[in-house]
């Protein structure tokens, strides 16, 4: 663009990027506006992050100069450095303008040629050093400015330092001649700066705590740098992580460390030493002696994490390598440590725990697909490959990835490809910080039209021709994003693949015993089995094994994630076998994420799931449909198993498809379970549902079958349910509590009606109980009169004389829980209309009766709890547990409802708000007592589910209760002990109202 001719029309603002409605009058006041020479200045103009923002601070600049902005004018047209460096600076950070239109004098710092050579370290430490008046050459590095004076000396060296740093970071944006600084390179020199900085803080603190007369400090102190500073990738508003070791005068040290916190913190930046042994509350100085002895007894895994970035800056150099060369050793044999894998679990929790609500799409550090998940695996993959690979023990993130990939622990490709991205989000953190010199991370909202266009130009990011700069930027940053959302993929587990398969690769060359410390440092407790298991399921050339190698490296990380990595993958290649034929079983873990995603977490945490799910396929394909899985009508499924089974005529092919649908129904409701998506109120009348339909068509199958038998059908027969059948409150371990009721038919002999019914009943015992791989359909019958001992069946007036004469109070309460399920349903409402008079007895329940409930009781918890149960956390039989309460809602039954029809119900949970309702209970005792029965029902569901059998007792530790925690909704983050503590704390709650109410204690 040219101006031939003052008295022609100026081209609009616009045309150089201006947007603002003043742009033109703002041109004028600084003197470009339609004047002759203007024109390679607007040029630079145009190309600034923020055009309005360069010149609306270069008019600040003007009339800060006053008549000095003639001669700065002039040079900004003929001077290409100072000119590129002032306006990239201008317009990628209003802090750093404010600082130079401050003090017009600063700009002298971005006089020079554009190749001129950035300072080396000893160059800024000198030019720090002196700005506080210390001599290096000195022996006794002791600055001559203390207090005020010397914290804004040493601020305004450091930000002249900063601003020539970002002014040579930042020219490229505008002259694209300008050579470009790299990341890592700019990342250096601000650890070099900070390192500078330290040194003179140090200096400022001799000064003030040192008499002026000693020429030999009376300690030797070294800062050692941790985090992004050792390392040298400081971002331009961080945090300056270190830690102090001394010799000498432990005294003086500790007052020097304290002086240079705090004269740095007021001039440069916030210095935390709370990597230090014992963190905060552990001593802020010790001797090199002191540090080895913790690191040695006492650090955890992550504080070695943290000493990979270990560098001495400042203060005693040869003390500071000797701090290094002394803990270096520790830090490589990290992987050795007993609980190396749990500490990596533990830290990668820490990790997902500090990424911000809501923000996660668009933390640039935090977030998924952020800096510290690279970060994180890199040093994690340093610590597990680093024992034996010296050139793995290095500092800075960007030469780990080089030579991660060089040696063959990942891909090449991969390596390269984490690199770009983690430079280009380092990039970007720049950008924003540098904008007002505050601590950011957050990449612009979507709507934030104008922050994505500043921050696109501002990092170099042009349009296309199609899009805008700021929508290039926004489809960079997803892309990179989701490359590091890879992470575990490209650095973990593909090189595993390609491990177990031996395929001879130039990229790959990753050992199996580095696979195997690989796959331990990821939390598999068996590496030699899980490679077995990988090796079997990618061995071959057929598409099954193609598309398995593509499946596993995701799979890998979700198992890693679940509490039993081991089991997952096991249960993972056994379901893999058992649907080898099953078209379209990969092809839907390929496809649908969301169905991997689950199966991986169900396979972690459940041994009932995978031993169903090869049996009952079908159910895979609801994990990609929340509604279909979760939110099916239990009357639904039942009229469907009845109608199905009753087409078959012969009573073990019926009850087999009974099964089949049951298996179905089992497993969807417990991966809808697992998964958070049904409540337990649903939970249990579901599995109570299924019960009931599986009773009914067993006793449809088996009338029909004994009647062809006998010729004749001579008696109605009823099943009444009990137990928490009767209460439809079923859980997965629970057996089916039943009574058989018969009535003979009208001209039927009752000897013959009997011995008919009694044929059925063991019929359909027996079909039921026939051993299968699913789990057990136990038809209970113990509770009929007289036990083991009684007839297995009876009519309905034989119950009647039994429990008008023969009734026990214990009888009495089991009848509380009747209720029909199956069978004749007249008959069983009149069994139900006649026990009412005994389980609601009229009189109430007498003092006696209560005393041999409670007996009874004491007997059931000393005889029956088994040998070695903890009864803190047994769920049926424990203090608090399921026996506590439901024994205790009873004995108010029996008391009170004759006279109080609410309580009149086999449920439990109804039962119990009816108490509360009527002031039989205080609402308070009525809260603790629901609240330990659902813990306690939940609980023992997710253990049966995660052990794969019936139990009551709940893990003491390890992988198994670590899997009930996640089963009962505990995040893969919260430490398995909480559910333990809840547990207890919710039962003991519970007993001490079953003291108060049961016990009258």
């Amino acid at each position: 663009m040219t101006f031939t001719d003052p008295s022609r029309a100026t081209p609009s603002p616009a045309r150089f990027g201006l947007t603002d409605p003043r742009a033109a009058d703002l041109l004028g006041e600084v003197g470009w506006w339609g004047r002759l020479g203007a024109e390679t200045k607007l040029a630079a103009l145009s190309r600034s992050a923020d055009p309005d923002l360069t010149l609306r601070c270069l008019v600040r600049l003007r009339e800060a100069l006053g008549d000095g902005w003639p001669a700065l004018d002039e040079r900004l047209r003929t001077e290409t450095g100072l000119r590129t460096r002032l306006f990239a600076v201008f317009g990628a950070s209003s802090a750093l303008a404010d600082f130079v239109i401050a003090e017009p004098a600063r700009l002298e710092v971005l006089d020079g040629a554009l190749d001129a050579p950035l300072p080396e370290v000893a160059e800024l430490t000198a030019r720090l050093l002196a700005a506080v008046g210390a001599d290096p050459a000195h022996p006794v590095w002791r600055a001559r400015l203390r207090g005020p004076e010397a914290v804004r000396a040493l601020r305004e060296a450091y930000r002249l330092e900063l601003l020539r740093i970002a002014a040579a970071d930042l020219a490229h944006t505008i002259d694209g001649d300008a050579p470009q600084v790299s990341y890592e390179n700019v990342a250096a020199l601000l650890s070099d700066l900070a390192g500078a900085a330290l040194q003179a803080a140090l200096a400022v603190g001799v000064l003030e705590i040192v008499p002026a007369d000693t020429d030999e400090l009376p300690c030797r102190i070294a800062v050692i740098a941790m985090g992004k500073c050792g390392a040298r990738e400081l971002n331009y508003v961080s945090d300056v992580d270190v830690i102090f070791v001394a010799e000498g005068d432990i005294g003086v040290a500790t007052r020097l460390a304290a002086a240079l916190m705090r004269v740095a913190g007021e001039a440069c930046f916030q210095v935390d030493a709370a990597l230090r042994p014992e963190g905060k509350a552990g001593a802020l100085v010790r001797t090199l002696d002191g540090h080895i002895a913790y690191y040695k007894r006492w650090a955890r895994t992550w504080e070695f994490q943290a000493l990979l970035k270990a560098r001495p800056v400042a203060g005693d150099a040869e003390l500071g390598q000797s701090y290094v060369d002394s803990l270096s050793p520790m830090v490589w044999s990290a992987g050795d440590r007993d609980h190396f894998v749990a500490d990596v679990q533990a830290m990668r929790r820490k990790v997902e725990e500090h990424v911000p609500a809501g923000l996660g799409d668009r933390e640039l550090k935090l977030g998924r697909g952020g800096l510290r998940d690279v970060e994180f695996a890199v040093q994690l993959l340093q610590l597990v490959h680093g024992r034996g690979a010296a050139e793995l023990r290095v500092l800075s993130t960007m030469d780990a990835l080089r030579v991660l990939g060089h040696g063959g622990y990942v891909g090449r490709a991969d390596a390269a490809g984490l690199a770009e991205s983690y430079r280009f989000l380092r990039t970007l953190e720049h950008r924003l910080q540098l904008q007002r010199l505050r601590r950011t991370h957050l990449f612009p909202a979507d709507d934030d039209r104008l922050g994505l266009r500043w921050l696109a130009r501002a990092a170099g990011v042009r349009p296309d021709g199609r899009r805008s700069s700021g929508t290039v930027l926004q489809a960079e940053f997803r892309s990179h994003c989701n490359r590091v959302r890879r992470l575990h993929e490209k650095l973990f587990y593909r090189p595993l693949l390609e491990a177990v398969a031996r395929v001879p690769s130039e990229a790959l060359r990753l050992s199996t015993e580095s696979a195997k410390l690989r796959l331990a440092a990821l939390g598999y407790a068996s590496p030699d089995g899980a490679l077995r298991h990988i090796e079997a399921l990618t061995t071959g050339v057929s598409r099954r094994a193609a598309i398995q190698g593509a499946l596993l490296p995701v799979l890998l990380d979700l198992f890693a994630h679940s509490p039993d990595p081991d089991g997952a993958l096991l249960a993972y290649r056994r379901v893999s076998e058992a649907l080898a034929t099953t078209p379209w079983y990969l092809r839907l873990l390929r496809d649908e994420g969301a169905v991997a995603d689950r199966l991986a977490f169900l396979l972690g945490t459940s041994r009932t799931v995978p031993d169903l799910l090869v049996r009952a396929p079908e159910v895979l394909r609801l994990l990609a449909d929340t509604p279909a899985l979760a939110g099916r009508e239990p009357a639904e499924v039942a009229i469907s198993l009845r109608r199905t089974v009753a087409r078959y005529a012969d009573p073990v092919t019926a009850v087999t498809a009974a099964r089949s649908m049951r298996r179905h129904e089992l497993l969807r409701v417990a991966c809808a379970d697992l998964l958070g998506e049904l409540a337990l109120p649903a939970v249990c009348a579901a599995l109570s549902s299924v019960w009931v339909a599986v009773l009914e068509a067993a006793v449809d199958a088996a009338c029909r079958a004994v009647a062809a038998e006998r010729g004749s059908q001579p008696a109605r027969i009823a099943v009444i349910g009990m137990g928490r059948l009767g209460g439809a409150e079923l859980g997965y371990s629970s057996d089916a509590d039943v009574l058989f009721v018969c009535e003979p038919v009208a001209g039927a002999d009752e000897t013959e009606a009997v011995r008919y019914a009694a044929a059925v009943a063991e019929l359909i015992r027996r079909l039921l109980g026939a051993p299968s791989q699913d789990p057990a359909l136990q038809v209970d019958a113990d509770l009929r009169p007289e036990g083991r001992s009684g007839p297995l069946v009876r009519t309905l007036e034989s119950y009647r004389a039994y429990y008008a004469q023969w009734a026990e109070v214990w009888e009495q309460q089991a009848l509380l829980r009747a209720r029909p399920v199956a069978g004749d349903p007249e008959l069983g409402q009149r069994f139900v209309e006649m026990i009412d008079p005994v389980r609601y007895p009229a009189a109430g329940l007498d003092h006696a009766s209560v005393l041999q409930i409670r007996r009874i009781k004491a007997r059931v918890d000393a005889e029956r709890l088994p040998r070695g149960a903890d009864p803190a956390t047994h769920t049926k039989l424990g203090r608090g547990g399921l026996a506590d309460v439901e024994w205790t809602l009873q004995v108010l039954q029996l008391q009170h409802a004759h006279t109080v029809p609410a309580l009149r119900t086999p449920s439990t949970v109804r039962g119990l708000a009816a108490a509360a309702a009527e002031g039989l209970v205080q609402p308070a005792d009525a809260a603790a007592l629901q609240a330990a029965w659902d813990m306690a029902t939940r609980a023992r569901n997710a253990a049966t589910l995660v052990r794969g059998k019936p139990t009551d007792q709940l893990p003491r530790q390890g992988r198994e209760l670590a899997a009930v925690a996640r089963a009962m909704g505990y995040p893969a983050t919260a430490d398995p002990g909480e559910f333990i503590d809840e547990y207890r704390r919710v039962t003991r709650r519970a007993r001490a109202v079953v003291e108060r109410l049961f016990y009258d204690s």
